[in-house]
């Protein structure tokens, strides 16, 4: 009897989270309508109401919330620690979910990616693009990818690359029609492709320093993403002055398609760290996720 209330309660707790009988069903492998009779069931022997329905979607009452957040910690607890005993052979294995934006993984990423899969066949790794600044606690991610500066300090944070910038640049043919930028003011004179993090933030204000001093420029234009790449690409095409990262430029400012401004104005930032919460018992195939980013200075910058 004991065993059947968990599992009404792990039926509860997968269409609570995922706000829809349907999707919950698919992933415990019963018919939705099966589903919908155990919450039934549940709230019948609770004598509350745990599930406010409607023709269209699924919400937790208020007491639907209380309970999903008394007994979801929980369950996460016990999934984590059976697929840890699954983990236990002789090589590493797994799934592990990171956040993290579109530049961290063409910079520090990718570059890695084919030689770990091949050394690990049994890991696999999801990857969310998010640029607000996902909790990785509450969105049930093994670990996020931030500068480390912006890394609460309950974290455990692993240094996975060097220092780096961003930088402005625009293509030849934008600079054939305006003058280039002599100080980051003038940015407010161009058409700049903007980025916004989060679609309820402002956008980005570039960052510049002059004589030790901090100071940001926000310049305007037609275009705003919320991909680095696609500012990146903006720039490349010809419409207008972008502020993006050194590294992921280089290819273009190589071979012509771009060209740089305000070199002396552009600072660095602290690298990118990855971090996770110092609560979590570490799996091999975390683990080995862990020793294949760190930074080692010493093989290169």
């Amino acid at each position: 009897m004991a065993y059947e209330k968990t599992n009404d309660l792990q039926a509860f707790l997968a269409v609570a989270r995922d706000q829809s009988f349907t999707k919950a069903a698919a992933k415990l492998g019963v018919t939705a309508s099966a589903l919908s009779h155990t919450i039934r069931q549940l709230e019948a022997r609770l004598g509350v109401r745990l599930l406010a329905r409607t023709t269209r979607n699924v919400a937790p009452t208020d007491a639907g919330e209380r309970l999903m957040r008394a007994i979801g910690p929980h369950f996460d607890e016990i999934a984590a620690r059976v697929q840890e005993l699954g983990e236990l052979r002789d090589k590493p294995a797994g799934t592990i979910r990171i956040t993290c934006t579109d530049d961290s993984i063409e910079m520090v990423i990718r570059p890695l990616l084919a030689g770990f899969l091949q050394q690990f066949p049994e890991i696999k790794l999801e990857f969310y693009v998010d640029y607000g600044f996902s909790n990785v606690v509450e969105d049930r991610f093994d670990a996020g990818i931030r500068l480390g500066e912006a890394i609460s300090k309950d974290m455990i944070a692993v240094r996975i690359g060097p220092d780096w910038r961003l930088i402005v640049v625009a293509s030849p043919g934008y600079f054939e029609h305006n003058a280039p930028p002599v100080t980051p003011h003038d940015i407010t004179n161009h058409a700049c492709v903007n980025i916004r993090h989060r679609a309820s933030g402002s956008i980005y204000a570039w960052e510049f320093t002059e004589n030790g001093k901090e100071f940001t420029v926000k310049g305007d234009g037609q275009l705003v993403f919320n991909s680095t790449l696609h500012v990146l690409n903006g720039a490349i095409d010809g419409i207008g002055l972008a502020y993006v990262p050194e590294q992921l430029a280089m290819p273009y400012l190589a071979d012509g398609r771009l060209v740089q401004v305000l070199s002396d104005y552009c600072p660095y930032f602290s690298g990118y760290h990855l971090y996770y919460p110092n609560k979590r018992q570490a799996s091999p195939a975390f683990s080995a996720f862990v020793d294949a980013l760190r930074h080692r200075p010493s093989s290169k910058g």
